[in-house]
């Protein structure tokens, strides 16, 4: 039943983290394991914005992956709390958003795909975080607060608006306002045109890519 407006819950909710840790890391592995299918899948585009997620009205989608003439895509639905994943052949599947460990998210996402003839394979370690456990193996982290889970979105969504009216000031090149799974944040990036410097650990391909010094803003 929609929510009548005098009902809406406040725009800019409290989201302390000591609140809420535990389900933000499950949550981070199961955003993770999500964007990694997009990025098994989507061809390559510099500074990789072609990994990110992306705000929707409810919870936050890969947008459409190509999965050879097919195309599909997955979306955290934090209004009613489940995992969409949805073809343009019609055919879908709904995975509930609830309390289960991320081996078991990992095993049911994997199993809803091969269902659907879209299997995929991707690195089933998580990135960016310290002592990574495989997906698969994970039985640690199991929490989901349904309350919690939403408000993040909804912190999410409103700073997804305050970074697009930030952006649209900008006519130099400019990123989407976009969700990173590796270090589960929102960011858009404006690009001042100067050289970007080397690269710490002499990546050359970030030297040949990143021909201007962005400025990143979370």
């Amino acid at each position: 039943m929609p929510i009548a407006p005098e009902s809406l819950p406040e725009a800019w909710p409290a989201l302390p983290f000591e609140g809420w840790n535990e389900t933000a890391f499950t949550l981070h592995m199961w955003t993770q394991m999500v964007g990694k299918i997009r990025l098994s899948l989507t061809p390559w585009i510099n500074h990789s914005w072609h990994v990110t997620l992306y705000l929707t009205a409810r919870g936050l989608t890969t947008s459409p992956i190509p999965h050879g003439t097919r195309s599909f895509e997955i979306e955290f639905d934090f209004v009613q709390h489940v995992l969409l994943i949805r073809s343009g052949h019609g055919d879908g599947r709904t995975i509930p958003l609830q309390a289960m460990a991320v081996a078991e998210f990992h095993e049911r996402v994997m199993n809803a795909l091969r269902e659907m003839s879209l299997e995929v394979k991707i690195s089933g370690t998580p990135n960016e975080i310290a002592e990574p456990i495989p997906f698969a193996e994970d039985q640690k982290h199991k929490s989901y607060e349904a309350e919690a889970a939403n408000r993040f979105w909804r912190v999410l969504q409103q700073s997804d608006r305050v970074f697009k009216s930030f952006r649209s000031r900008f006519i130099g090149k400019c990123s989407p306002v976009h969700f990173f799974w590796g270090s589960f944040d929102l960011a858009v990036t404006r690009f001042s045109g100067r050289a970007a410097p080397p690269h710490p650990g002499g990546v050359r391909i970030y030297q040949m890519l990143s021909r201007a010094r962005p400025t990143r803003t979370k």
